[in-house]
């Protein structure tokens, strides 16, 4: 590119002699000249840029591709830290999600055994303490007869703890009540018969 500036310069600079020296037409000649110099010129400048532009751009390239790698790499350390920070946000929230479900699910068992021992309660099914004393009042009242009756009490009566046993079950007593009371019905009445 220099040889092409130098050359350019060497052409031009004697030709202006020249066209100062003749006498007619000189300057129409000159213009020309000049014109055609300065286009030249240009042209040169051009070339001359578009070459640099070449050069310096696969620098600037290669700069960027490596300042792209390291921004690249930044990023992605950064970006480590920020997905374990969010990572933990997110696990907390869950937690705390989880926790008032739990409450919730709780407290939705409570108001419903609540509603199911009213309603219990309305029907008339005896509740757990109620069937445990109506229990012990059975025990003291058969007592009270065999004194009565000069029987002699039994040591342990398995009755007693089997229905204690199933007085302290959680599971519905009314059912299991009317069929004991069906079938001491139909054992009283089939021998009242016989």
């Amino acid at each position: 590119m220099a040889k092409l500036k130098n050359s350019a310069r060497a052409k031009a600079a004697p030709e202006a002699p020249e066209a100062a020296s003749s006498p007619s037409g000189g300057t129409a000649e000159q213009i020309k000249r000049t014109l055609s110099g300065s286009a030249q010129h240009i042209w040169m400048a051009g070339v001359g840029a578009f070459n640099r532009a070449q050069e310096e751009g696969t620098r600037l390239f290669e700069a960027l591709v490596k300042e792209g790698m390291n921004i690249e790499s930044k990023t992605r350390r950064m970006a480590g830290g920020k997905v374990e920070a969010v990572r933990e946000a997110v696990e907390e929230r869950v937690g705390a999600v989880r926790g008032r479900a739990a409450d919730t699910w709780d407290r939705l068992e409570k108001v419903f055994e609540e509603r199911v021992q009213r309603a219990l309660t309305r029907l008339g099914v005896p509740g757990r303490e109620e069937i445990a004393a109506l229990i012990d009042r059975v025990d003291e009242l058969n007592r009270e007869l065999r004194k009565m009756s000069g029987m002699a009490e039994p040591a342990a009566p398995p009755l007693k703890k089997a229905a204690r046993k199933r007085a302290s079950q959680p599971a519905p007593k009314a059912p299991a009540a009317k069929k004991t009371v069906r079938k001491s019905a139909t054992k009283k009445g089939g021998g009242a018969n016989a």
